[in-house]
């Protein structure tokens, strides 16, 4: 994976052969949700294994949404998989997704997430709504298994913080 963006596809040179586009003029195949996060991969993976301690029969609510386990192993440098039914709204199908977790770059303390329809989806405010909520409830429980760094200015030493 590079670190270079595009706009329409997610990440640039990641192929997605299973989500070919439609036929002109018919609702959209896929529609992907990608999001860099400053927590490192290690630290992504051993959460989401706490998570799936803590999940009732392979799955755990968040929000409206449900993640399924097992997760799986992703085809590049260890990336991680796991199923999401994205719930876009009460009068909405659930929509089947995955969700995968990767390394943004060999050298980054830094996760890519991106949330992948497997299925058609119309590309309504609240598909969009939904799946960014589901991003930013993760990144935000992400963010909480992340060690405590000391604070900016200070210097730890041993048990004592000195000014620095």
């Amino acid at each position: 994976m590079t670190n270079v963006m595009d706009l329409h596809g997610g990440f640039v040179g990641v192929r997605r052969t299973s989500f070919p586009p439609g036929p002109a003029g018919s609702p959209v195949s896929w529609l992907s949700f990608p999001r860099i996060i400053d927590v490192p991969f290690e630290i992504c993976v051993a959460a989401m294994e706490s998570w799936h301690r803590a999940a009732r029969n392979g799955e755990l609510r968040v929000g409206q949404a449900v993640l399924r386990w097992p997760i799986e192993l992703g085809p590049e440098r260890g990336a991680r998989r796991i199923e999401v039914c994205l719930a876009p709204g009460a009068l909405r199908p659930r929509v089947r997704m995955r969700l995968e977790v990767d390394r943004w770059s060999a050298s980054s303390a830094r996760t890519a997430l991106e949330l992948i329809p497997c299925q058609r989806v119309w590309p309504t405010g609240a598909y969009f709504r939904s799946g960014h909520l589901l991003l930013d409830s993760l990144t935000h429980s992400l963010r909480q298994h992340q060690p405590a760094q000391p604070r900016r200015g200070l210097e730890v030493v041993g048990q004592f913080a000195e000014q620095g």
